[in-house]
């Protein structure tokens, strides 16, 4: 544990991209305290980044304050899982009229 000198203010440390537990020893060496509304479990959270941070780095606030953080849900936690592209896939290029099938019996006469 990191020990700061005692200043009425600091800045908050950036903690975005960090794992929890990067963010929480980050923190207590920045003089501030860590709070996750979406993370019931955030002292044994251990793996998950953080992608968001109240308030943002730099700002100075009084030490002992909370910063609150949101971590990435992941797959586990009902996250959007693969993306990746899906057929029927628009047609490339502007308009274009549809064509008819080879071979249909009704075919559009024009």
């Amino acid at each position: 544990m990191r020990i700061t000198p005692k200043t009425p203010e600091v800045r908050v440390p950036r903690l975005v991209g960090l794992m929890a537990v990067d963010a929480r020893e980050t923190a207590e060496a920045g003089g501030v305290l860590l709070a996750a509304p979406d993370r019931p479990d955030f002292h044994r959270t251990v793996v998950d980044y953080v992608v968001r941070q109240f308030p943002q780095p730099g700002a100075e606030v009084p030490r002992g304050a909370v910063v609150t953080v949101w971590f990435d849900l992941g797959d586990a936690e009902g996250g959007a899982g693969v993306r990746e592209p899906r057929p029927p896939r628009p047609p490339s290029g502007g308009l274009r009229r549809e064509l008819d099938q080879p071979g249909d019996p009704f075919e559009v006469l024009r």
